[in-house]
């Protein structure tokens, strides 16, 4: 399901540039929209659910406060996210989206691994991609799962020189490289560190806080032949612009 011709679109915590980000109407609408899939954010409740929210509490993203750790699935359903919306449960997420939309699961806390990896048995692993940028938490996520597809996000040039070591330890699918590297590293210095990683046979996830980094200076269609995969806030402009390149 991760293997196609065109270049794969993920809508970044659903379609978070239009809608309440990680909510079920925000990843419904990514893939209405023509997204492959979605992207996520997991942690686990006070009371073992794995639920979908990026931050380490509900302050920013809802009505109410509080660490999601410290609450039970009932006490975080009354929170709103915009639109009315709930924070969904992994399973409703899954429950949500047609069989052949992809999933990239971020883990974000280390005590939800074993229940995601649960989830996830149970749901058609070929279509989710687990990515962390906790290492630990991705080792310990190899514990219960041997073989859905995993990759490293990448935030400090540091972490460049771990890849080849994980990748035959955790059997890595990809590395997912923020586009926030390029006014980091400069442009040429990018190409080489993404060239290289490729040469030890992984795919390039490309993600980024600010869309607006994929298209300065058409950086996109400089890196093209480079990457699978792109997770955007605007799934419908980045689809637009990936068609006039010839790219889907």
């Amino acid at each position: 399901m991760w293997e196609k011709d065109g270049v794969i679109v993920l809508g970044h915590r659903g379609c978070m540039g239009k809608f309440p980000e990680n909510s079920i109407l925000a990843f419904k609408k990514a893939v209405e929209a023509g997204a492959d899939g979605v992207e996520l954010d997991v942690w686990l409740t006070k009371d073992g659910k794995v639920v979908v929210i990026h931050d380490e509490t509900i302050d920013r993203t809802s009505d109410m406060s509080g660490r999601q750790k410290d609450m039970t699935l009932e006490e975080l359903k009354k929170a709103d996210i915009g639109m009315g919306e709930r924070i969904p449960t992994l399973e409703e997420v899954f429950e949500a989206l047609p069989e052949n939309a992809l999933i990239n699961v971020e883990l974000k806390d280390r005590d939800a691994v074993e229940e995601v990896a649960k989830i996830v048995k149970g749901n058609n692993p070929d279509r989710v991609l687990i990515s962390s940028f906790d290492v630990e938490a991705l080792k310990e996520y190899r514990k219960y799962d041997k073989d859905t597809r995993m990759g490293l996000l990448i935030n400090r040039e540091e972490a460049v020189a771990l890849i080849p070591k994980l990748k035959e330890e955790l059997n890595l699918w990809s590395i997912n490289i923020p586009m926030e590297a390029i006014p980091l590293l400069g442009f040429e210095k990018t190409v080489q560190a993404i060239g290289w990683a490729r040469s030890l046979g992984l795919k390039v996830v490309l993600w980024t806080e600010n869309d607006e980094l994929f298209y300065k200076d058409d950086n996109l269609l400089k890196l093209k032949g480079l990457f699978e995969v792109v997770i955007a806030n605007d799934v419908e402009r980045m689809l637009s612009y990936l068609q006039d390149a010839g790219l889907r």
